[in-house]
């Protein structure tokens, strides 16, 4: 019993911990004061590349940035775009929860845009034949999304969600998502074992409230509530609850102050 209590203690400790660091972060990059949603910056981030002048190649991209007012605090937004070759825009899918009808939006916003005055950082990219090969697996993979009129900030389905299924749909696209991506571990009680979102490796969980995964991208990582803890094995490195990761993987130093 020791080793347990020790071990859960540990635990704790660590969520406690990522828990004072995202709140230290969010406030020292605080947003200005009475800045709202409304006036919150949304505008291209410049992050994605020109499509009319590299019209002749495919390119895929997968961006994510934490989400609006206290959420940010302890989770991400994530949205993914896409062009043919041959095409001079890009198209991006996301999971929006606020409005009626389909929460899967359709170029709601620009492809690299600021999420509410958030930077976005780049998850994953592919260009030339190997995004050409796997745009079509993307696009059945967000008309086959299960849950297209439901969103739930917790435990999901959610943007996370949205995002974590075209991951398992499409191994090709490699997808690691940050622990803090609240809801990518959610799963019907009627499919509680599966690919993970990377798509490569194996991941129990029940309603993304309890759960474990191994998986290629992730590495191994338990959830609790929701919450992610573990460790990715290439390159070697946490996994943490609200904010994410260890360096880059910490979102909420790219929150603007405006």
């Amino acid at each position: 019993m020791l080793p347990l209590k020790a071990l859960s203690l540990i635990i704790l400790c660590i969520m406690l911990l990522s828990l004072g660091i995202s709140l230290a972060q969010a406030t020292h990059h605080a947003e200005s004061a009475g800045q709202g949603w409304w006036s919150a910056r949304r505008d291209s981030s410049g992050m994605a590349p020109d499509p009319a002048r590299l019209a002749n190649l495919a390119i895929v991209q997968v961006y994510v940035a934490p989400t609006y007012g206290w959420k940010g605090k302890v989770a991400v937004h994530p949205w993914i775009i896409f062009k043919r070759a041959g095409e001079t825009h890009f198209s991006r899918y996301e999971v929006i929860g606020w409005g009626n009808g389909d929460k899967v939006r359709l170029n709601a916003n620009p492809p690299d845009g600021y999420w509410y005055g958030a930077k976005p950082r780049m998850l994953v990219e592919h260009r030339g034949p190997a995004a050409e090969a796997m745009i079509p697996k993307i696009q059945a993979a967000i008309a086959s999304y299960p849950w297209p009129q439901t969103y739930h900030a917790w435990p999901g389905p959610n943007s996370n969600t949205f995002l974590a299924h075209i991951g398992r749909e499409v191994p090709d696209l490699q997808l690691d998502m940050p622990a803090n991506a609240v809801g990518k571990d959610f799963r019907s009680l009627l499919n509680p074992i599966g690919l993970p979102p990377s798509g490569r490796g194996l991941q129990v969980s029940l309603l993304g409230l309890a759960g474990v995964t191994l998986g290629a991208e992730e590495g191994i990582e338990i959830n609790i509530l929701g919450l992610n803890l573990g460790l990715e094995f290439a390159p070697l490195r946490p996994r943490l609850p609200f904010i994410g990761g260890m360096g880059g993987e910490n979102l909420q130093s790219d929150r603007l102050q405006n």
